[in-house]
């Protein structure tokens, strides 16, 4: 009888973001090589129904993942207690599995990296963040990377570089996300329909995850600066708050009510349907203020054929060809922002040129095969073949 070979994963978030969204084919890669992959994830979410579909067992527990909102004395001693108790979970889980490798996805969780040492087994972690501060919790992160972690992963040569320089041992293997685009190449959207707007009303959109990094409020000003002069656009935010930051969510729906845009702005919140929005827009946007590693939303919007503006903040360089499938500004540049924006709305044939050539880029340079290809010759790496 061959004994099954488990993998403990350990995944950061529950939602239907970036790093879940990618956990999920990685699950799929691993599990296709033979291996049975075990979850655990900090809190309940959407991914537990894809998890439930794919037959991969799962547990809840809180894993004491690490949020800028906690990098305070108080809040570290509550990250401290929660994950003692995660280490202890772990030892029960292992009792009962026999777990061959640990993958923690994101630098969030940690609990990982320290349970893998102490039991001597290998650790692979999953780099999604670049973190420019504060000094010393960067200074402990890639402290802990080189102890625990031969070969990690960063989602972007922006984070490969960012990590690799603090490293002394830790080689960084590059594997930039890859995702299926199916979805986002046949969606028929009607977001128009839904706010009542006519088809000639351009729709410029961001989607993300609301969080001090991601940009709404930045977004907010050019929406501002652009509606002073053009009659026909109508902006709209999706995405939730992380929990914590549902005060960014107050600011936000405050900065609409306060600068009288109401009638122009739509907060659409948490939404399923992201092929059918993607779809239904003119112009995609993602104006982040914080180092962003690798935007998956970028991949998405540029799948359904849309034209990105985004900020140079981290992996979005890599993925948007200044001129060719968007526009790259400044952060927090309210005029370029505006001015980039502006020559797609004044230019219907470029904001069709530029998404014609996002999707071929997309599909082209960041295949879900090639995702797939790297991270099952990484895992080879880690673990021997029987």
């Amino acid at each position: 009888m061959t004994k099954t070979r488990n993998v403990l994963f350990l995944q950061s978030s529950s939602e239907h973001y970036g790093s879940g969204k990618i956990i999920l084919q990685v699950l799929r890669v691993y599990h296709n090589q033979g291996f049975q992959p075990v979850v655990v994830l900090t809190g309940h979410g959407p991914i537990e129904e894809d998890l439930k579909k794919d037959q991969i067992p799962y547990h809840i527990q809180n894993l004491g993942i690490l949020r800028r909102k906690y990098v305070n004395p108080i809040g570290l001693a509550n990250r401290i207690s929660k994950n003692l108790k995660a280490y202890q979970f772990l030892n029960r889980l292992h009792r009962q599995y026999q777990f061959e490798l640990v993958y923690s996805n994101t630098l969030a969780v940690v609990v990982g990296a320290y349970w893998a040492k102490r039991n001597q087994l290998p650790h692979c972690w999953h780099i999604h963040e670049i973190l420019p501060g504060p000094a010393p919790l960067v200074k402990w992160l890639s402290n802990l990377l080189d102890q625990t972690t031969p070969a990690p992963i960063a989602v972007s040569q922006a984070v490969g570089n960012h990590w690799g320089s603090m490293l002394k041992k830790s080689e960084i293997q590059v594997i930039p996300n890859g995702i299926p685009y199916g979805e986002f190449l046949e969606a028929k959207g009607k977001l128009k329909e839904e706010l009542g707007l006519s088809q000639e009303t351009l729709l410029i959109g961001m989607v993300g995850r609301i969080n001090p990094g991601k940009g709404q409020l930045f977004f907010l000003e050019i929406a501002q600066n652009l509606l002073k002069t053009h009659t026909n656009l109508h902006f709209v935010l999706v995405g939730d708050p992380f929990p914590g930051y549902e005060p960014i969510l107050e600011e936000i729906k405050e900065e609409i009510r306060n600068k009288s845009m109401e009638s122009r702005v739509s907060y659409l919140g948490f939404r399923k349907d992201i092929p059918e929005l993607m779809d239904s827009l003119d112009i995609f946007v993602l104006p982040s203020v914080l180092p962003d590693s690798f935007p998956t939303v970028i991949l998405e919007a540029m799948a359904a054929s849309k034209p990105v503006l985004a900020t140079r903040s981290g992996g979005a360089s890599e993925m948007v060809v200044e001129g060719e499938t968007g526009f790259l500004i400044p952060v927090g540049e309210v005029e370029s922002g505006a001015a980039a924006l502006d020559q797609l709305i004044k230019n219907k044939k470029l904001r069709i040129e530029m998404g014609q050539a996002g999707r071929a880029r997309v599909l082209s340079e960041f295949s879900l095969e090639a995702f797939e290809e790297k991270i099952k010759n990484h895992l080879w790496q880690y673990l021997k073949k029987t």
